[in-house]
């Protein structure tokens, strides 16, 4: 394995451990240029960049390089000005190549310059599970008919769900089907730091002429304008400009207007008035589609006991699901073979939760051993009060432990209506704020369902 196979494959797994702009930012015009021994001699094309990646990301480097090649010990950075604007260390392309030249694609930066939209997130290759269904349904429809369904649309839920992909699709799917339609996509960190610069500059009715001619308008972790007065302000008079208008808006965020702090109580209406919409964990079933569409996608294989292993195991996020998956391709594709036993052992970094005993399975059953009575007395579908309230603590708990869409909760118990189990767990979370008998309640059947 040559240098150049080594920094890209370090580059693959980087992608997955910070943000898009700061690997962007600290790793373009970086390459290996020399492995003396057990260290590793890194360029950078500046001093800045220097002290950055020593401080920052020194660790996470190293623990890269050592999980491909155990016999690196040690790197050091140098400083190699670059004689011109290069792009990133070129990613070799996987695809229209012939399967003895396939490598890992690297696409992650490939926008539209006029969008600022990647092309590669469309619908046709979102994976859609229980987790996500409501928010890919609402998505379709404000595709379908920006501006009068569902405006704006708010989708909310944790880190490498998919949230920028499917807001993103949104807008290549308006592109698509009309030319005439103005779609931008940024995020609120761009968004405030540009407020920030019309201020600065006295050039704020500029800024917002700028965004006059948009059609649909759609703005990524917008939890990053709380606490940042002067940015939402401006935000509300962009927001009521495009919404008087019939303009589509877009947002997303880690979490749902009414848990969001220091957000103006006049955005948040505003964001509770349209369709708020939750990505929550993929299941299994998800998680092993999800892992054989990006093998499709790359034209490459692994053994369906690898895959099943990966999906079983690696349960944060889809971000950290292919971040593993691109491990393993880049061992399979040096080494020409992957089993089992040394998949466990590349992944293990990818494993955070050894003790997770945590499954629908046993939420149901400690729910029920709790409250004496028998599990299928949760699925009954009565409204006495010695069933329901337990039956809601099960939702609450899928949902909280668990991170189960309400429409999967809502299959669980019978096809019930999402709303239902929105209702059980909004319910039983006000409750275990006020009543201290409840919140005891819910804290012993946590340690019941957390024993091992």
């Amino acid at each position: 394995m040559n240098n150049i196979e080594l920094w890209q494959s370090v580059l693959a797994q980087m992608q997955f451990h910070i943000s898009k702009a700061n690997f962007a930012t600290w790793f373009q015009n970086t390459e290996i240029i020399s492995k003396d021994c057990e260290k590793i001699i890194i360029s950078v094309p500046n001093a800045f960049s220097k002290e950055w990646l020593s401080n920052k990301y020194n660790k996470l480097i190293l623990k890269t390089l050592h999980d491909i090649d155990d016999s690196i010990k040690d790197l050091e950075f140098i400083i190699k000005p670059q004689p011109s604007k290069n792009a990133l260390p070129k990613m070799p392309s996987i695809e229209n190549e012939q399967p003895e030249d396939t490598q890992l694609k690297f696409e992650e930066f490939k926008t539209n310059k006029e969008t600022n939209l990647n092309p590669r997130y469309t619908f046709t290759s979102f994976v859609v599970g229980s987790f996500n269904e409501l928010a890919h349904a609402a998505a379709m429809a404000v595709a379908d008919n920006p501006g009068f369904t569902y405006n704006p649309l708010f989708i909310y839920g944790g880190t490498g769900l998919g949230k920028t992909h499917l807001i993103q699709s949104i807008g290549n799917k308006i592109c698509e089907e009309s030319k005439k339609k103005k779609v931008k996509y940024i995020s609120s960190e761009k968004f405030v730091s540009s407020i920030v610069s019309a201020i600065r500059t006295n050039s704020m009715e500029s800024f917002k002429a700028s965004l006059a001619p948009i059609d649909v308008l759609i703005l990524d972790d917008i939890q990053f304008i709380a606490g940042k007065n002067k940015s939402q302000e401006e935000f509300f008079h962009v927001f009521n400009s495009l919404y008087e208008k019939n303009k589509q808006i877009v947002l997303s965020s880690d979490r749902p207007p009414n848990a969001i702090a220091e957000l103006e109580d006049r955005l948040r209406s505003r964001f509770e008035g349209g369709m708020i919409a939750d990505v929550s964990l993929p299941d299994y079933e998800t998680r092993l589609v999800i892992l054989k569409t990006k093998l499709q996608e790359k034209n490459m294989d692994l053994p369906e006991d690898v895959l099943d292993y990966i999906a079983t195991n690696v349960k944060k996020n889809i971000r950290e699901l292919e971040g593993a998956l691109n491990k393993l391709l880049v061992y399979n594709k040096i080494n020409q073979t992957l089993d089992l036993e040394t998949t466990k052992k590349l992944l293990k970094g990818f494993i955070f939760s050894p003790f997770d005993v945590a499954n629908y399975k046993k939420i149901i059953e400690t729910v029920a051993k709790f409250y004496n009575l028998e599990e299928k007395n949760l699925f009954d579908p009565t409204r006495r009060k010695e069933i329901v309230r337990p039956r809601q603590v099960a939702m609450f708990l899928l949902r909280k432990e668990l991170k189960y869409s309400f429409p999967a909760i809502a299959r669980k118990f019978g096809g019930k209506d999402h709303t239902t189990a929105i209702y059980a767990y909004k319910k039983i979370m006000q409750e275990n704020e006020e009543n201290n008998k409840l919140t005891e309640e819910l804290n012993l059947i946590k340690q019941r369902i957390y024993s091992a």
